[in-house]
């Protein structure tokens, strides 16, 4: 995968599991930055390897660069700390009754508090609102720090309920979709979604002991 610098860092492991899990870290510990998609090969020996450069044939994709640091690559211009949004959060967080650490951990997986932030799939804003829901959630201009925020809580706020508070299950469905963890009835098998799934709760317990 490519560190900040641009640099290869190719691995390999013995088993699929914890490769998954050390990539689940990186996800989890790197602050705002773009990984790059991840490609995996498993050769004769069954040795799993992973690199961001495969040289060779027999490379699949694994992981797509997204999960909120899709976004990044194409913003580095803009670089903001976690508070910088405090008030609109809080505001968020009261309207619509949902923790206010909860709501920042969804801000920085997914746009890394950049409110100018373009996914390659064309969800915008530090929320990531995908278009067609900017009229659901009462939004008109998706790049407004206070319009993306209280409707990405609301819509956000939607799928707790829909999920009867399963937190996994709703952080799930912000990311893949209602209709992929209703088609499984849990969190989808995509690696993706996992690992957003992951890094949300890992962020959201920072938040909530900061």
């Amino acid at each position: 995968m490519k560190s900040a610098k641009g640099k290869d860092r190719s691995v390999k492991v013995p088993g699929f599991r914890t490769i998954f899990f050390l990539f689940a870290w990186l996800c989890l510990t790197s602050p705002c930055t773009a990984l790059g998609d991840i490609y995996r090969y498993i050769d004769p020996a069954g040795v799993v390897h992973f690199t961001n450069t495969p040289t060779a044939k027999g490379y699949t994709i694994f992981l797509k660069e997204n999960s909120g640091d899709e976004v990044l690559a194409r913003t580095r211009r803009f670089k903001a700390g976690p508070d910088v949004y405090n008030d609109i959060i809080s505001r968020a967080a009261s309207a619509f009754g949902v923790d206010h650490a909860l709501i920042k951990a969804v801000i920085h997986a997914e746009s890394c508090f950049d409110p100018n932030a373009v996914s390659i799939q064309g969800a915008r804003g530090l929320m990531q609102i995908m278009p067609q829901n900017d009229a659901s959630l009462n939004i008109s201009n998706p790049f407004d720090p206070s319009q993306n925020i209280m409707g990405g809580t609301r819509y956000l706020k939607r799928m707790l309920i829909r999920y009867n508070e399963k937190l996994a299950l709703a952080l799930a469905a912000y990311n893949a979709g209602p209709s992929a963890v209703d088609k499984y009835n849990k969190i989808p098998p995509y690696e993706e979604t996992q690992t957003y799934v992951q890094r949300v709760m890992s962020l959201y317990s920072r938040y909530k002991s900061s």
